[in-house]
């Protein structure tokens, strides 16, 4: 697993050709509240920390996976749990969505 703080993540989303999943592993309402905006060529999934064992195969194991989370710190759960299970490709973005309002978009709502 890789991890990215929010600058890093910013970087790399801006220059990398084939985008990554981003995979927002936070409660419905921490993502009414606040998400990582990325434009429509960029995709994203909103999966609860919870429900990844029983959603896992819907996930493709080869992609590259951003997981994020409010701190840092289920994502990096996450994605110890999806490599343990066959990720072979894995980001956590640490800091989370705290750091990436802090970082690189101060207008995004925080909580």
């Amino acid at each position: 697993m890789r991890e990215f703080n929010a600058e890093q993540l910013k970087s790399y989303l801006d220059s990398c050709d084939e985008q990554p999943l981003l995979l927002d592993v936070r409660q419905p309402w921490e993502i009414e509240t606040c998400k990582i905006e990325i434009d429509q060529n960029k995709s994203s999934v909103f999966i609860p920390m919870a429900q990844i064992p029983a959603e896992m195969e819907s996930l493709d194991a080869d992609r590259e996976t951003v997981v994020i989370c409010h701190h840092g710190i289920r994502s990096r759960s996450v994605a110890r749990f999806l490599e343990q299970h066959g990720f072979s490709n894995i980001i956590n973005l640490s800091g989370g969505v705290a750091q990436w309002a802090k970082m690189v978009d101060s207008q995004m709502t925080t909580y």
